[in-house]
């Protein structure tokens, strides 16, 4: 297998790690004001990822990193074309991250309520806009003979697009109310899974659609695997949580990620980023990739350091394992 694919695979990888981590960060953030009916029960639910939320945006930075380093013409074109909600993405980002740290500085109430907003639209934004950039990703955008993006911002607000970002939402807000209903005990756990049943309606649905859409237009006879795939994990997942299986429901949800994940690459291939200009246009594993010097001394870099972050990261999981609630919740100073 050349060193290109095995690239390719690798970023794959990447994003499927990040957004089975990250999305349910993303769910628990969305969920504050649903499910948080007071400010000890929000300090529960941000305890939940408290340990893990900044470790799971490791996966994000590294993807980006791999991207430049394996396919630099793929980052440029992308980083350049996509720049305003990439750029959301960031501020999202940064300012959801200085919410969690923020948040219990002090005890006004008002301090409180207002950085609970920026952590709900902090995990609202990225998780909309990243199905959002995945959608044109794979869909194909204006790209010239330079390689450079000649659409605007609006070229992006396309409706499949559109689509995928409420598809990555709702996933994300499922994978989120599950981890909830896992990690919690008492009455959070009762509400978060009587939740998960209503929200995995709405999921399924839209789901559906955007994978039948991405299959029907763009896909491929192999993808049929895992967009079946992804299907029956969302209705186990319902199945699962309703029978109060939480661990088995939460790696349910989290396997449609993978499969949705999987499908989207798998069109993808052997396009990194195709253009709907002409086909001659696209930038693929071929003509976007760096020097095989450089993927190889890649390789060798990812092979030594890449199990010491996953058994670091196993750990950290491991360690804050237990469920928690408002009873294991100290009082505020």
């Amino acid at each position: 297998m050349e060193l290109t694919t095995v690239w390719f695979l690798l970023i794959a990888v990447l994003w499927i790690g990040y957004f089975f981590l990250e999305g349910f960060d993303f769910g628990v953030g969305m969920l504050l004001p649903i499910l948080g009916r007071d400010d000890t029960e929000r300090r529960v639910l941000i305890n939940t990822i408290g340990p893990v939320w900044d470790g799971n945006e490791v996966w994000l930075l590294v993807a980006g990193g791999a991207t430049f380093a394996a396919f630099p013409e793929w980052y440029a074109t992308l980083f350049s074309g996509f720049y305003l909600p990439l750029l959301l993405i960031l501020v999202a980002l940064i300012v959801r991250g200085v919410a969690f740290e923020y948040r219990g500085k002090r005890s006004s109430a008002r301090w409180k309520r207002n950085w609970d907003r920026c952590i709900i639209a902090g995990s609202f934004l990225p998780a909309l806009l990243w199905g959002v950039a995945f959608g044109n990703i794979v869909r194909g955008v204006p790209i010239d003979a330079e390689a450079e993006y000649t659409g605007t911002f609006f070229t992006l607000l396309n409706p499949y697009a559109l689509l995928g970002g409420l598809a990555t939402l709702t996933l994300f807000l499922l994978h989120g109310t599950v981890f909830v209903a896992l990690k919690t005990h008492g009455e959070i756990r009762e509400r978060a899974r009587a939740l998960a049943v209503r929200v995995g309606v709405g999921t399924i649905a839209v789901g559906a659609a955007f994978l039948l859409w991405t299959q029907l237009r763009l896909g491929k006879p192999v993808t049929w695997a895992s967009v079946l795939g992804a299907a029956v994990a969302l209705v186990a997942a319902l199945l699962l949580i309703r029978a109060g299986r939480e661990g088995w429901a939460f790696l349910a949800t989290g396997t449609a990620i993978v499969l949705a994940v999987v499908t989207l690459f798998t069109v993808l291939f052997p396009n990194v980023m195709p253009s709907s200009t002409a086909d001659a246009y696209s930038l693929t594993t071929t003509n976007a990739s760096s020097t095989p010097y450089t993927l190889e001394i890649m390789t060798w870099v990812a092979a030594v350091f890449t199990p010491l972050v996953l058994l670091y990261q196993s750990w950290s999981y491991w360690v804050f394992r237990k469920r928690i609630g408002t009873s294991d919740i100290p009082a505020a100073h």
